[in-house]
């Protein structure tokens, strides 16, 4: 079988070749066709290793979400196996009609620690796992024969604070271009005049001559709109007298130039083309936007010289039950959820995101603040990045730049996230050290980072090292610390960490540590000792003038470090056992599977204009010792009343009638324990079953309103695709809500019922979720229990098969249900 797979390959190879030109480069998806063994017995980088009893896959590819979850692996990291050694090979053929030919491969992340083999040659290596890279093939390809590529990885035990997934869990591309060519993320576009009018541009262009060829090449340099017209053009020639690389700057004007803004983020193209002796020998695209930013302290932030606040919030790279593999729909889902509740910037907490994440900022006008690393050389766990700081620190910090400085959404370079060099004397040094790095890379942009000790991060320079100031969890000293330093520019680089659970509501309403359920109630107001409700963090933002704004920890729920049942006071041989089987986050505005929490409400309250209202909980309290219930209200509308049965309950106005919320601040060392918020509105209510109706006003007008009601006993299943359409690319994804219903289609908010799925036709089950942080079933399964009525199935095409997908849901005593998705 596998030489009959390398004919095609070859025979795709030669008709690809039969209808372009040879000379200028191909770029193709390297995902398809891996084997993949766990574990090492030796000599697996040998063209002679028998490999034909290992597991076939595609990537992107994350071993350690297939589980299972133990409670002996580290809890920090979701109880899964984010360790050990693993194999990947893969066998292939490059024409020979190639031969003098450059051949890479770039690998967007593997995760970590990755070795990479060429016909049983080392031909590069990794340990960072966050940073693409490009590897050279070209010395040891066997043109015309089999190729066997063998990558090893070998993530350690405890390495991260996280879920940081494994192996080659990002995209592969393998590249065939000439020994002249644009080098790998070889152009560096600015803009460093914009007006109305026109637009210049700053194109530097790297060439790569690998081979030393001599001789005159051209560089010919477009600028292409989305309609696909040339509005640009420069040439220049470059001579190569036995030089390895070459650096071209060229200038090109665009005329009435289209900006790059939040609800027009328009996107043009730079093509570069090299030519020799008047033919084509390479060609290379860049995305680009054509806008301006600026930091005052006068002023915020400025884009296209208007005031930006950052709505923004923290990101990890997973992707909740489809663990770390990158998926594009995937990425993209999150980011249309997160838009939803208002937000206009992400964190990518705390290291380099995938390019599809910035690809789709671009697209979505979604500003983006680029994080680095999470620590230094002063470590934060055991096998951290820090044992490989002082050989790798700089490279990855500049491939970082050069691979996203092109990226209109990137506004920020971050350099650090809460380092340990905060509290030592050379702090200040190695800060400027790494800001120097960035501002040679790239001084359009200023450079920030996360700090969370103050003042120790002040008193030691480290926070004059760098452009803009980010605390992390000070909403208390944002005036002293300007107030002390008036030419920081500051903000909330990571602010609130309220925990909570969806649809879980505890009674009495009070703020506590941990509860016996293993989950947290979703009033919001429940926070770790360094935290604070939301309301607290709105309160600041609105009364500093000075603040660019926030990135409230987390968007989403994401895999491992399960605060607060992480376990930290019970480490054992340094790993922390925690509170099994909590093992996952529960930080998010909306849990793992995507499903909003309540707090999505507050923060769409506080971002968004559209009129809504959203009361909590739930209306199911019978058999509760709890007789009267509090009902939290959130809008962005001035006043709203509750009905309870069609009875008011009266009218509460927005701001005036503030509500008492519990809020611990002892580490600030202030002695509330309660605070009044104007963010929020607050009835108590005797319970009786029926219906709950919120109406909210606008100047006075019916503007929105929200009803929940009692729901009976679980009746039927519901199933909701987010798409009822897909590709039929081997990627493409629906994500299939699953709703546990009453027999009048009300949602059964306590509902656990198990549910089973059966699926036909050309997709299979990528995952199944519910969102519940506390349980160890495993998400590649075909049955998944609802979690407070929801659970979710995620459903993948296969790579060319069209045709209907046919879901089948079913649960005991439950009326089943059938879905259908279309595969085209």
């Amino acid at each position: 079988m596998r030489y009959i797979s390398l004919f095609i390959i070859c025979l795709l190879v030669t008709v690809f070749h039969s209808c372009s030109s040879p000379q200028v480069r191909s770029r193709e998806s390297f995902n398809e066709d891996w084997l993949f063994c766990k574990g090492e017995i030796g000599q697996e980088h040998q063209c002679k290793f028998n490999d034909a009893d290992w597991r076939k896959l595609s990537l992107p590819h994350d071993w350690a979400i297939e589980g299972p979850f133990d409670e002996s692996n580290d809890t920090r990291t979701g109880g899964l196996p984010v360790y050990g050694t693993a194999w990947y090979r893969k066998h292939f053929i490059v024409d020979k009609a190639e031969q003098g030919n450059c051949v890479t491969i770039e690998f967007d992340g593997v995760m970590n620690n990755a070795e990479v083999y060429l016909n049983g040659h080392k031909v590069g290596k990794r340990p960072f796992g966050y940073i693409g890279f490009e590897v050279d093939l070209t010395p040891h390809i066997r043109f015309g024969e089999e190729n066997i590529l063998s990558v090893r990885v070998n993530p350690e035990e405890l390495s991260a604070r996280w879920y940081p997934g494994t192996g080659i869990y990002r995209n592969t591309w393998l590249e065939i271009k000439h020994p002249v060519h644009v080098a790998h993320w070889g152009t560096y576009i600015t803009t460093p005049q914009i007006n109305e009018d026109e637009a210049l541009l700053n194109v530097q262009t790297t060439i790569e001559n690998k081979q030393l060829l001599k001789g005159k090449f051209t560089i010919e340099t477009l600028v292409i709109d989305t309609l696909g017209h040339n509005v640009a053009y420069s040439k220049s020639n470059v001579v190569f007298e036995g030089s390895r690389q070459a650096e071209v700057n060229q200038q090109l004007v665009v005329k009435k130039p289209q900006r790059w803004h939040l609800d027009n983020p328009y996107l043009y193209k730079v093509q570069t083309k090299l030519k020799k002796d008047g033919a084509y020998i390479d060609s290379y695209e860049s995305t680009f936007g054509i806008r301006t930013i600026e930091y005052t302290k006068e002023n915020g932030f400025l884009l296209n010289g208007k005031q930006v606040q950052f709505k923004g919030v923290c990101m990890h790279h997973d992707l909740g039950p489809l663990g770390a593999a990158v998926n594009y729909r995937a990425t993209e889902r999150q980011l249309e959820i997160m838009k939803g509740i208002g937000i206009n910037a992400i964190r990518t907490a705390h290291n380099p995101p995938s390019p599809e994440q910035l690809e789709l900022c671009d697209k979505m006008g979604i500003l983006v603040q680029v994080e680095a690393f999470d620590e230094w050389k002063a470590g934060k766990v055991e096998n951290g990045y820090n044992k490989y700081w002082d050989d790798w620190h700089e490279r990855d910090l500049r491939d970082m730049i050069k691979r996203d400085r092109n990226h209109p959404s990137v506004v920020m370079w971050s350099i650090g996230n809460e380092i340990k060099e905060q509290r030592k004397k050379d702090g200040g040094k190695l800060a400027k050290h790494l800001v120097n790095i960035c501002h040679d890379e790239d001084p359009t942009r200023p450079v920030t980072a996360g700090l969370s000790q103050y003042p120790h991060c002040i008193t030691n320079g480290l926070a004059d090292a760098v452009d803009v100031v980010g605390l992390n969890y000070k909403p208390t000293q944002y005036t002293n610390v300007l107030q002390y330093n008036p030419n920081f520019i500051v903000y909330g680089s990571e602010t609130s960490s309220v925990v909570s659970s969806r649809g879980v509501y505890h009674l009495p309403i009070e703020n506590y540590e941990k509860h016996e359920s293993l989950q947290v109630t979703s009033y919001d107001i429940v926070s770790p000792p360094w935290a604070y409700p939301p309301d607290f963090e709105t309160n600041a933002q609105e009364t500093m003038s000075h603040s660019l704004g926030e990135f409230v920890w987390t968007g989403f729920d994401y895999l491992g470090e399960p605060t607060p049942y992480n376990g930290e006071d019970n480490m054992t041989h340094g790993k922390w056992t925690g509170d099994w089987p909590s093992r996952s986050s529960y930080f998010g505005i909306v849990d793992l599977c995507g499903f909003p929490k309540d707090r999505y409400y507050y923060y769409q309250s506080i971002w968004t204009e559209k009129p809504m209202v959203h009361i909590l909980p739930h209306w199911n309290w019978e058999g509760s010792p709890h007789k009267t219930i509090p009902i939290y209200c959130y809008t962005n509308c001035d006043e709203a009343e509750l009905f309870l049965n069609g009875k008011s309950l009266g009218k509460k106005v927005m701001g005036e009638d503030r509500t008492t919320i519990p809020a611990d601040f002892a580490w600030w060392k202030k002695p509330e324990t309660t605070w009044d918020s104007p963010y929020r509105l607050n009835w108590n209510v005797k319970y009786e079953p029926g219906e709950l109706k919120v109406v909210a006003y606008k100047n006075g007008k019916l503007a929105a309103e929200k009803i929940i009601v009692t729901a009976g006993e679980p009746y039927q299943i519901k199933l909701l695709p987010d798409r009822n359409t897909i590709k039929a690319d081997g990627y493409d994804l629906s994500f299939v809500t699953v709703r546990v219903e009453d027999e009048n289609g009300n949602l059964c908010p306590l509902a656990d019922n198990m549910v089973r799925f059966d699926v036909e036709g050309p997709a299979c089950i990528a995952a199944v979720g519910n969102g519940n942080a506390a349980t160890t079933e495993p998400f590649q399964a075909d049955h998944r229990k609802a979690f407070n009525g929801l659970c979710m199935l995620i459903i993948k095409s296969e790579l060319g098969q069209r045709g209907v997908i046919k879901i089948t849901a079913t649960s005991e005593g439950l009326n089943s249900v059938i879905s259908e998705v279309i595969v085209k």
